[in-house]
């Protein structure tokens, strides 16, 4: 990995994804690219241009100094660090940064609290989720010791995700890490019997690995009352690094899940969370 995009708003969340950019940094050799969403809005940059030249001036100054301040960690000690302020109020615009600039994975602070959907759901993280089309890695809090030895990944084994998956699989590939695929069976309309599930994980596994799984990935079924409640379980239970999905542009995380999220499911949503879209 050459790059790692992290944006930051100088918060807490923001500080918590770089620790973890430095800690995949310092493993894969890679840059750490961090991003300053300026902002200035229309109201400055509409008046006259002396006045607007001085005050944007005034921000950009501001910025590098607060970056300074910032970027001042013992954890970034001997890597390479490039900063840039952009005068972006519209986060879809990270995605375009990374390509820009060749980041191959973006990291994100979160303070989303109420489940997983909850994560992403009409915060500027869901909207870089949406629009990237490099991997975003969400940290929702301090990991001074973070590893991805174990990832669980939650997996529908459908043809169309055949590209997101091999992109996930070559990432935690270079990672090393040990890969679960867990997909899980819902009551109801959804509900499917083992054979039924064999077959399709078997049919993918013949287009995706011409019938061979790789040594270091694991597939897993499991039954649970909603998708959040399966996947945290099997996390829970392998003792997971990190959750990884796949997610639509367009329609964002609402396809993958679906329903109400028990309080017991919302405490350990403070895994790390992997997004690769397809």
């Amino acid at each position: 990995m050459n790059r790692i995009l992290v944006p930051v708003d100088f918060s807490e969340h923001s500080a918590n994804a770089l620790e973890v950019a430095a800690q995949l940094a310092k493993k894969t050799n890679a840059e750490i690219m961090v991003v300053h969403m300026l902002g200035i809005s229309d109201a400055v940059l509409t008046k006259d241009e002396s006045q607007s030249f001085m005050e944007a001036k005034f921000y950009m100054k501001l910025a590098k100094k607060r970056f300074a301040e910032f970027l001042d960690k013992p954890y970034l000690k001997d890597l390479k660090i490039t900063e840039t302020v952009q005068n972006y109020t519209v986060f879809t615009e990270i995605g375009q940064i990374a390509k820009e600039n060749g980041a191959e994975l973006i990291v994100m602070g979160s303070h989303g609290t109420s489940g997983l959907s909850e994560i992403f759901v009409g915060s500027n993280t869901e909207k870089v989720v949406r629009s990237a089309e490099v991997p975003v890695l969400v940290i929702k809090k301090q990991r001074s010791d973070f590893k991805m030895e174990k990832v669980v990944f939650a997996f529908d084994f459908r043809v169309e995700s055949t590209e997101a998956y091999h992109r996930a699989v070559n990432f935690f590939s270079q990672m090393k890490a040990q890969l679960h695929l867990v997909h899980v069976n819902l009551p109801g309309v959804q509900f499917m019997n083992t054979t039924e599930i064999q077959k399709d994980i078997d049919g993918f596994i013949r287009v995706a690995h011409h019938g061979e799984l790789p040594a270091h990935i694991h597939v897993a079924m499991v039954s649970d009352y909603s998708v959040e409640d399966g996947v945290y379980n099997y996390a829970k239970k392998v003792d997971a690094d990190a959750i990884t999905i796949t997610t639509h542009g367009r329609s964002g995380l609402a396809h993958f899940f679906k329903g109400s999220i028990g309080e017991d499911i919302a405490n350990h949503v403070d895994l790390p969370v992997m997004t690769f879209k397809i």
